[in-house]
Parts: structure tokens; sequence; C-alpha cells
């Protein structure tokens, strides 16, 4: 049955736009001391986020002008490339280490993240799988077991790089899709259950992650090693008050806050905007989740209504885990603010997906 559409919403237009430029301004402003110290070039972060936005934008137009159902087509041989990628970075001589783990592909200082585009190929052929009218998942073994066990392989290869927050974002994001699909809520409790403790597990078969747990739990025990991040964190968060300290006028960007440009961005805005700047950019990810999910409700068909659940938790979970380790929450992990913090691959990427979303927006009611 062909659908009518309509001009795609301009409040997620706008929200994405907003915070792509709220993103350049810190990006710049966070990161030119490092940048000059490292590169002696002041613009190197930004000259460099200006080129993923550019090609995330040239990807964001086609595929907010690509019929959503493409993908639907699609999502088998998008999900083995993604799979084919995870492997791939694995084997020595062609995954690239960086900051400790084997995550990257590329050459030099240009590189993929192959974890990152995962997230969206998940999304992507979960989404085409658990809306077949045929599919049970209702039943625990035959329609909750498998999708399951294809999100545990992904997952585990992601963990071998290793690379827990964004394994995390992309489990996260999938099972909103599996609960929206109509998982019963006893076999979610059950798995809820048995993740905590495989999650338990990662984290005490690894020192640095248990470091991260006591850091965590008492900053100050470690000030120096664990808890080092967190500190310099919340002493950036701190003075910034109501209004800031001004736009370029942060203290803990001169090498107090590691990779301030990155993870820790919002640490920067909120010291230079204040309460005002980063409550603003939480707004605005607030309209952008209100205005998806709205989205995912009205769209007609259940595949368009899993996708736009999908998406719009990877950006949800992805911001809720960054934020949340900024201001002391949860224990530190690498996860980039979506639109906001520097990073090719993330960005690129989020840009893809959030303009397939800007495509079923035209389709809804």
């Amino acid at each position: 049955m062909k659908q009518s559409r309509s001009a795609p919403d301009i409040w997620l237009f706008v929200c994405i736009i907003s915070l792509l430029a709220i993103g350049m301004i810190m990006v710049y402003s966070a990161g030119a001391v490092l940048a000059f110290h490292e590169y002696g070039d002041s613009y190197y972060f930004v000259k460099r986020q200006l080129l993923f936005a550019g090609l995330g934008l040239v990807a964001m137009y086609f595929t907010a002008r690509t019929d959503y159902r493409i993908w639907q087509k699609y999502a088998k041989v998008v999900l083995l490339i993604c799979l084919a990628l995870l492997v791939a970075v694995l084997i020595p001589g062609i995954g690239v280490v960086r900051g400790g783990a084997r995550s990257w592909l590329g050459i030099s200082s240009f590189g993929i993240q192959p974890s990152e585009f995962m997230k969206l190929g998940m999304i992507l052929y979960l989404a085409q799988w658990l809306s077949r009218a045929d599919y049970d998942i209702s039943s625990f073994t035959r329609g909750l077991l498998p999708p399951l066990g294809l999100m545990g392989l992904a997952f585990g290869l992601i963990m071998l790089q290793p690379d827990l927050g964004t394994g995390t974002v992309m489990m996260g994001a999938s099972m909103l899709i599996v609960f929206t699909a109509g998982a019963r809520m006893k076999h979610l409790g059950l798995l809820a259950l048995s993740g905590a403790a495989g999650f338990a597990a990662l984290i005490a078969a690894a020192p640095y992650r248990l470091q991260r747990i006591t850091a965590f739990l008492d900053p100050w025990s470690d000030p120096l090693g664990a808890g080092y991040q967190i500190i310099q964190s919340l002493y950036a968060i701190g003075p910034g008050g109501l209004a800031g300290l001004g736009l370029g006028m942060s203290r803990q960007k001169y090498s107090y806050v590691p990779e301030p440009q990155t993870d820790f961005i919002f640490s920067i805005l909120a010291e230079e905007l204040g309460f005002i700047g980063g409550m603003t950019v939480l707004g605005l990810f607030l309209v952008l989740v209100w205005r998806g999910m709205r989205v995912a409700i009205t769209i007609p068909d259940t595949y368009g209504s899993l996708l736009a659940v999908g998406i719009v938790g990877m950006v949800a979970v992805q911001v809720v885990i960054n934020i949340g380790v900024v201001i002391g929450l949860m224990p530190v992990t690498g996860i980039t603010l979506p639109l906001i913090s520097y990073g090719g691959s993330s960005l690129t990427l989020m840009l893809t997906a959030l303009g397939i979303l800007l495509n079923l927006s035209r389709y809804a009611r």
C-alpha cells in the first residue's frame, strides 16, 4: 500500500542542526588548547570535525530523501558488512590500536570505527526481523532467543576490542526495539537479571573497569589515577554557575580534563556556558527524542515504528550515559555526546541515522 508523505518534521530538523552547530563551536573552544599543543594548530580538531560533519550532512541528505523501506530490503546485507568489519578490526595488521583498544580501521590519523556502524546495522536488521507478521516474539525460545543471540554475537565482537561503552549503547537501543516489538515483561525481567550478572562479570574480568567503579563510588580515593577524570569534570562544571565563565574562558581545558573535545565536552560546555547552556543542550535533545517518538507512534507500519524507536533509543541511551558520566552519576566509560563531541565515525553515523528518522517523519500521520 502506497503511503502519503509530507515534508520532514521541521522541529526534528532544527534540533539536529542546532546541536550540530553548538557542537562545532564547542569542539573548537574545548579543543583549541590541546590542538595547538599537540599539532601546532588551534583549528586542528574543528577543521576535521567540519570535514566529517560535511560528509555526515551529505549522508543525512540522501537518507532523508530515500524511502525508509529500502533499508528493509537491504538490512541483512548491511548487518553482514558490519559484522565483517568487526571481525576485520580484530586482525593484527588490519585493525588499528588507539587508546588501548583495537577499534579502528584506517591509515594514519584517518579511520573508521566499525563498532559505531554496527549500532545502526543492528537497528536496521532487528526492525526488519521483528516486524514480520509471522514472527512471534512472545515465545521465549523461538521468538526472543534468536535476536538475543545475534545481539550477543555483535556485543561479544565489540567487547573483544574492547569497547564496553559502544556495546552498551547498541544493546540498549536493541532492547528498546525488542520491548516495543512485544516481548513479554517476565522474559525481559529475567534477561535484566542475567544481564546485570554478566555486566558485573565483565567489570570483574578487567581491572581497569573495576577501578572505574571504585572511582565512581569515591573518586577521591585515587584523585590522580582512576578518579582523576570525574574530579576534573566536576571542577569544570562547578564554577560554571548560572551563565558560565564565557565562551572560550574554560580553565579546565588547559590539560586538566583529558581529551576535553570528546567524551567530557559537556563539562567544558557547562563551565563556559553555565547551567543555561547545559540545559539548552539537554532541552534540544529532549525535543529530538519527543519528535522521534512521535514519529514512532504515528507512522502507519510496524517496521517504520521499530526503526524510529531504535534510532531514537540510540541517541537517548548515548546522551544518558555521556551526561551521567560527566556529572558523576555513572562510572567513566568512553561514550561521545551525539552531535556535540569530536569524532568522525560517531558524527557521520549519527547524522546518517537521523536522516533516516527525518525520512520516517515524512510518513507519520
